[in-house]
């Protein structure tokens, strides 16, 4: 992170992220303890940074400021402190402190928890002030931090800086939606970690709109069904399952055109912590999926039984729904599979009369076995 130079004036401006710190690392050289070099190894073993009873443990004890600004995520909360300095030998007056995140589409006030004017700020005195903001946008972002003060001589200044830093894409998220025949959606979600380092995944939660239910599929009274860890490592990828009903459509609307305009069906709410513990949220855009045509005439079986016995006769029950925007004038004709062992009963050959645009007709039907074996 670099400002950018300006001219010179009595108080200096400087910007440090703060971020969770990490476990110093060491990087071990194992010799037997007869070399040479066992005497020195020896030595190092009782070392202040090494863990208790694993002095050969490459991880130690104690914890290390970063060294760098770092990476930056979409979804994480960025936290930076805001110094300004009087570096001359005079008092000035009246600071004001301004801090503004600007991205491609829009430019954030962050408002801090310091006042928002300091009446006095002596020769080597400092005002200290913390900013966070949670990061939603990709790309390139530029934190302007502005100062305004007046000198003893009444003369007001005015300088500015700016601070770019790039937001990174942290988990890569693909979906797929299977349609079945009951009006049911099941949604696959697909959770890859794209970072550098290992995250833990906290919630993985399906908002759904007020056109459907959800139900999750990935828990079980013994547990979830892939596995408790929700480690993921560089990477690595985790599958989620959930699967959507259609809620009773409102008095009046039909059934085919409730399911023909449901195209939104929610979001996904992701959240994560880092090897740190650092927090990351991340809610997508509302989910789409393409509605499934049913042509002119939908037609689909809502009772059938799962067994049936050898020649004798067995109810079944079909739906027909007019999918168009006119009236129809249905007729009926059935046609027995010889080949399968499947014989219709009764009328096979009758006029349905008119179904009604958006409506529905429930038919009564018989069948007949004559072979045994699986029907599809």
């Amino acid at each position: 992170m670099e400002a950018t130079k300006d001219r010179e004036h009595l108080l200096s401006l400087k910007v440090m992220r703060l971020t969770k710190p990490s476990l110093f690392s060491d990087s071990k050289v194992l010799v037997d303890s007869h070399d040479l070099a066992g005497a020195l190894q020896h030595t190092l073993a009782g070392k202040m940074w090494a863990a208790e009873g694993i002095d050969q443990f490459p991880i130690g004890d104690l914890l290390t400021l970063p060294q760098s600004f770092g990476n930056i995520f979409l979804g994480e909360t960025f936290t930076s402190c805001i110094s300004v300095h009087n570096e001359s030998e005079q008092q000035v007056k009246e600071v004001t402190i301004k801090t503004d995140l600007q991205t491609s589409s829009q430019r954030a006030s962050l408002p801090g928890n310091a006042a928002e004017v300091t009446p006095e700020l002596p020769p080597d005195a400092s005002i200290d002030d913390i900013i966070s903001h949670e990061v939603k946008e990709l790309g390139t972002h530029i934190l302007v931090c502005a100062v305004s003060y007046t000198t003893l001589s009444n003369e007001k200044l005015y300088f500015r800086k700016f601070f770019k830093f790039q937001v990174l894409k942290p988990i890569e998220v693909k979906t797929k939606f299977y349609n079945v025949e009951d009006d049911e959606i099941y949604l696959e979600t697909q959770i890859q970690n794209i970072t550098s380092s290992p995250i833990c995944m906290e919630k993985v939660a399906l908002e759904p709109s007020s056109a459907y239910s959800v139900q999750n599929l990935n828990n079980t009274e013994s547990g979830t069904t892939c596995s408790d860890i929700t480690y993921l490592s560089p990477l690595d990828t985790r599958q989620f399952l959930y699967c959507l009903c259609p809620q009773t459509p409102a008095e009046g609307a039909s059934d085919s055109k409730a399911s023909q305009g449901m195209t939104v069906v929610g979001r996904l709410d992701i959240i994560w912590k880092s090897h740190m513990g650092e927090r990351g949220r991340l809610q997508t855009s509302s989910l789409q999926r393409m509605a499934p045509g049913y042509g002119d005439i939908r037609l689909e079986v809502t009772r059938l039984p799962d067994v049936a016995e050898v020649e004798k006769t067995v109810n079944a029950t079909c739906r027909l729904t007019n999918c168009v925007e006119r009236k129809m004038e249905l007729s009926l004709a059935l046609q027995s599979v010889h080949q399968a062992g499947l014989f219709w009963c009764g009328i096979v050959s009758r006029q349905l009369g008119q179904l009604d645009a958006g409506c529905s007709l429930d038919l009564e039907l018989k069948l007949l076995f004559t072979r045994s074996g699986l029907q599809v």
